[in-house]
């Protein structure tokens, strides 16, 4: 998702998909197996206007919820942002919005791109390109064949 506006381009609310929400879920579902990271869907990152991923992931301990006082736009950058590519979106404007990520400090972006069941896995160094495979980033592990085919 993205709330964000550039000098160049005004970045708008995406709302979700019944497909875009099960792959999130998917995606959601491994990610909480781990135990060495946490994962928040729908997270306000402090870029820019603001800008939300899909999913960010950070370290554990990282990021610190407190129900007493909350936090509108986190500061902290995670390690990996994933973002699912609606299908009344262009790849084009995700990739910016990856670069707008990575700019201000994330190692990686993950863009899913759901009917070509595609993984573009993309950081400073690399871009890589996989289908329904494991992909693995900044040791964060994902099986997308049990999220494709299912």
């Amino acid at each position: 998702m993205l709330l964000s506006k550039d000098t160049s381009e005004q970045f708008e609310y995406i709302s979700s998909s019944l497909n875009r929400s099960y792959i999130c879920t998917q995606l959601m579902r491994q990610l909480l197996q781990d135990d060495n990271i946490q994962a928040f869907t729908g997270l306000a990152l402090d870029i820019e206007n603001c800008l939300i991923p899909d999913i960010s992931v950070f370290q554990t301990g990282k990021v610190r919820h407190n129900l007493f006082e909350d936090i509108l736009k986190v500061k902290e950058m995670p390690i990996l942002a994933i973002e699912v590519i609606p299908s009344n979106h262009s790849i084009k404007h995700l990739f910016k919005k990856s670069k707008l990520l990575i700019n201000a400090g994330i190692k990686t972006v993950w863009l899913i791109e759901p009917y070509g069941r595609s993984i573009f896995v993309l950081s400073k160094k690399d871009k890589n390109l996989f289908h329904e495979e494991i992909v693995t980033s900044e040791g964060i592990q994902v099986d997308f064949s049990k999220i494709f085919n299912n």
